[in-house]
């Protein structure tokens, strides 16, 4: 069996996701806990798409596995109008084997969305993205209003979980405000993921 891992699952077309998700696995191994970022193919409009068994650049693809194997989860999703994009979608609808095994029951999960305008959507695709993971019977965590840069923050940041405004051109990095929360949520999973742990250690 593999040391534990928070994993940090996200589908990023113009890498603003996949900014947040380095952030967040920042914070995962502060805790000393390991961070495993993995991404998902896109698919295709007609059939799935046949896409290498490893992406040119980026994290490598997620397994069920993976998913399963994992002591903590941290999803990342562009907004889609107002809900996640088809890809990570796809992705979760394929883990019924997952749920049947009870494979993810008790194990901490957060979220975390990019939009390209302040009322993009963040907050009600977050809200979407936790719907599958609670019905995997996982324990929501969102971002405390202990951490100052949630009264803070001008862009993005939520209590429901870490967030980017991009802008319409999709360039805007992180700013301040949204590394603190990313990384926040990643220690707040990986100390989760490392009492739990510790507390079940064969689970």
């Amino acid at each position: 069996m593999s040391p534990p891992y928070v994993l940090v699952l996200y589908y990023s077309r113009t890498g603003s996701i996949a900014q947040l998700a380095r952030e967040i696995a920042w914070g995962v191994e502060k805790t000393g806990m390991a961070a495993r970022l993995r991404t998902v193919a896109p698919v295709s409009t007609v059939t799935e798409a046949t896409a290498p068994a490893v992406p040119d650049e980026g994290a490598p693809y997620c397994t069920l596995e993976e998913l399963a194997d994992c002591s903590a989860l941290a999803l990342g999703s562009p907004t889609r109008f107002g809900n996640m994009a088809a890809p990570l979608k796809y992705f979760i609808d394929q883990s019924s084997e997952q749920w049947m095994q009870g494979s993810l029951i008790g194990k901490p999960a957060g979220v975390f969305t990019s939009t390209s305008s302040l009322h993009g959507g963040q907050e009600s695709t977050l809200l979407s993205m936790m719907l599958p993971l609670l019905h995997h019977g996982m324990l929501i965590t969102g971002i405390p209003y202990s951490e100052k840069s949630l009264l803070d923050t001008r862009a993005g940041g939520t209590p429901y979980g870490a967030s980017h405004m991009a802008g319409t051109d999709n360039v805007t990095a992180p700013d301040d405000h949204e590394r603190r929360l990313a990384r926040a949520l990643g220690e707040r999973l990986g100390r989760l993921a490392s009492a739990l742990s510790a507390r079940h250690p064969g689970a």
